[in-house]
């Protein structure tokens, strides 16, 4: 390629990636609102009646869950069925939040319903049923593990790849590296900020898992295709996988289908995962767990069918002489 066409290529490429980058990182956050958020209600038939003519003049912000009682809907909350839930008492409207789950839905329920509340001459009482921990209240920690996760997995996949590492060896480096970064992540957001508040070891299995699938993915696309695996999965990661997550926020507040998409990436699955273990005892944990299993799974399956289809080169050496048998007297 001549000078002229390199430099044409660095003047347009540049601006592309700036553009995909704006593109990917502030349009979600440009456009964050609830989108068919799950909230629940409670109480007797004609008062929820009436709270849910209020929510659902909301067109499209809420998907309202009917239950029986403040226990039931306390339940949905705790279970990570609904973000929250409204009952209705003879006091007023009872407001009961999680913000572990996401302090901005929280907020946002908060001031929604405190509207509905004044507005009818109520006064509105919030209960957070799940809190976020004193220690990072606004979920910010957890919001700024996301890009390390990624990092940390891209680079453990980069590595092993272009230090020459194949098959079974690096199928035991990759896991290797993801279970000491899922042991070293636990030590600094548990034992030492005290950030995330679950079990220590299923927080560690979830900080490993999340780096795992990047990291098999990244090894495994260099596999079989080369080193332009490497960008192709990193392009995907970084520049989808994270602003598409939801972690600042929650994947339905995201435009439609980024939440969804999100969810299906590493980044966001690990954030849901690492959610539910810290903070709702594993509660709707399946689901992204699954997720990071099957990238893990995929990503390791490729490592090895790259070995097998693409052999390593026989070291050369000097060709060794052929002895002839010695005569015996």
């Amino acid at each position: 390629m001549s000078t002229t066409r390199r430099l044409i290529a660095v003047v347009l490429l540049v601006p592309t990636l700036a553009a995909v980058a704006l593109w990917a990182f502030a349009w979600p956050a440009a456009r964050t609102a609830p989108r068919d958020l799950p909230l629940g209600v409670a109480g007797p038939t004609a008062a929820v009646a009436r709270l849910e003519e209020q929510l659902n003049r909301h067109e499209g912000a809420f998907e309202v869950h009917r239950y029986a009682d403040e226990a039931a809907a306390r339940d949905a909350v705790e279970d990570r069925t609904v973000y929250g839930a409204v009952v209705a008492t003879t006091e007023g409207p009872e407001l009961l939040t999680a913000s572990a789950a996401s302090p901005v839905v929280a907020q946002l329920l908060q001031q929604t319903v405190t509207r509905q509340a004044a507005a009818s001459g109520t006064r509105l009482k919030t209960v957070d049923v799940v809190p976020a921990p004193a220690a990072d209240p606004r979920g910010s920690a957890l919001v700024a593990s996301v890009l390390p996760l990624a990092l940390a997995g891209i680079a453990a996949g980069a590595v092993a790849s272009l230090l020459g590492l194949r098959g079974v060896r690096a199928v035991v480096a990759l896991v290797g590296a993801a279970a000491l970064v899922g042991l070293v992540g636990a030590a600094l957001t548990h034992s030492w900020l005290g950030v995330l508040t679950g079990d220590w070891w299923a927080e560690a299995a979830a900080l490993g898992l999340s780096t795992l699938a990047v990291s098999a993915a990244v090894a495994g696309c260099a596999a079989l295709v080369g080193t332009p695996g490497i960008g192709a999965v990193s392009f995907v990661v970084m520049f989808l996988g994270n602003p598409f997550s939801g972690a600042a926020s929650a994947p339905r507040m995201l435009p439609e289908p980024v939440g969804v998409i999100g969810q299906w990436l590493p980044p966001g699955a690990g954030t849901t995962l690492l959610r539910s273990v810290s903070f709702f005892d594993g509660a709707a944990a399946t689901g992204p767990a699954l997720t990071l299993v099957w990238w893990a799974a995929l990503g390791l399956g490729a490592v090895l069918l790259g070995a097998r289809l693409k052999p390593g080169p026989t070291p050369v050496g000097p060709p060794t002489e052929e002895r002839r048998p010695a005569l015996v007297a």
